[in-house]
């Protein structure tokens, strides 16, 4: 059976990402966010689609914070990170990420920055909830930002061989 793993970081949105998946027909799977890459291909009986770090209200800088195992980049799989998700790709790939001036929360504008498959048959320029304080400055190599925020803050990034 085809599945999605999402890696559960502590996100207030993590189990509803869960459930809109399972609602399109596919298996969704929630792992703790700290589940070891040989672990999660050992101990998943199903054939993984695709992984997806959610969000948290933590940040790649604190020393105690819940970080992603960085064996998971290298199974191959496609790899979805959602906000704190999207920041641990870039942190632990040799991106930065700092501390914004001003938090970014509530609704946001989101445009894209061109042609993406991963955007297909979604709106030009949707409205998206935000929450964090942190963001994406400069990339890993071999990255795109695909689109961003009205606040110029990267939204959504390409890395590897998704570009």
């Amino acid at each position: 059976m085809d599945a999605i793993v999402v890696l559960d970081f502590g996100g207030q949105t993590a189990q509803l990402i869960g459930r809109r998946i399972r609602e399109l027909g596919v298996y969704s799977e929630m792992l703790p966010g700290t589940t070891p890459a040989a672990e999660l291909v050992s101990k998943t009986p199903y054939d993984i689609k695709g992984i997806i770090l959610s969000g948290s209200p933590s940040s790649v800088h604190e020393a105690d914070g819940v970080m992603v195992d960085p064996s998971i980049f290298e199974l191959g799989i496609p790899i979805l990170g959602i906000c704190y998700g999207l920041q641990q790709i870039v942190h632990v790939r040799g991106g930065t990420v700092a501390q914004s001036e001003r938090r970014e929360y509530g609704r946001s504008r989101v445009t894209f920055a061109g042609k993406h498959p991963l955007f297909h048959g979604v709106p030009e320029g949707f409205t998206s909830w935000m929450s964090h304080g942190d963001h994406v400055t400069v990339l890993p190599n071999g990255s795109e930002i695909i689109a961003k925020t009205e606040n110029d803050v990267p939204a959504a990034v390409a890395v590897g061989e998704s570009i």
